[in-house]
């Protein structure tokens, strides 16, 4: 009996179906299901209903999120004997949820809650702040190190970078041409704060 057509999909393939997955994009597309759903799906606790797989199918920026939610569950997978309150940190990820009301944005937070960018316009203008929070478990360790951090849109592309002062922010100019809002739902609405090295 011959397997089913995953099964016989070369690795190479899986990469390839995965980066074409993950590239498009879909006119007024939105997160579909809830990150409640998703984690479910992901851990097996609850299987997909036909309606749900279907609103999965029909959004990309749904499956780049099940993607990021399956990448931040393997990842803290492994790291055994990481303790919640372990000072060590490599980066942290987010996503825009909002739909788009038309309302400029004037906030980003990471899905970890350490992490926040303020966006202030000004005639016309933007200046992005990153702000770590007080009650992150890192939080006294970068602040008293102040290392060089990177925001980076779901492109790639290099939102803000610089060294965290004393109060365990940094500042820029918005380096794009588009505003927050629409730059980051060209981008599948996600970004990441990272260390420099």
């Amino acid at each position: 009996m011959k397997g089913n057509a995953l099964d016989n999909m070369t690795d190479t393939d899986r990469k390839l179906q995965a980066k074409l997955l993950l590239a498009r994009r879909a006119e007024g597309d939105r997160l579909a299901l809830p990150d409640a759903v998703l984690i479910a799906a992901i851990d097996g606790s609850r299987v997909l209903t036909a309606n749900e797989r279907a609103a999965l199918e029909a959004s990309p920026l749904t499956v780049r999120r099940l993607r990021q939610l399956s990448l931040e569950r393997r990842s803290a997978a492994g790291a055994p004997g990481q303790a919640a309150n372990d000072d060590a940190w490599a980066g942290s990820h987010g996503m825009l949820r909002a739909a788009a009301s038309g309302a400029a944005l004037s906030l980003l937070v990471t899905d970890d809650n350490c992490w926040a960018l303020h966006f202030v316009e000004d005639g016309g203008r933007w200046q992005v702040i990153l702000k770590l929070a007080a009650e992150a478990p890192f939080a006294a360790r970068l602040v008293r190190e102040k290392p060089v951090v990177r925001v980076t849109d779901g492109g790639g592309a290099i939102v803000l970078q610089g060294r965290l002062d004393a109060d365990g922010e940094c500042e820029c100019a918005w380096p794009f041409d588009t505003a927050p809002a629409p730059h980051f739902q060209l981008f599948g609405a996600a970004f990441a704060v990272e260390p420099v090295h």
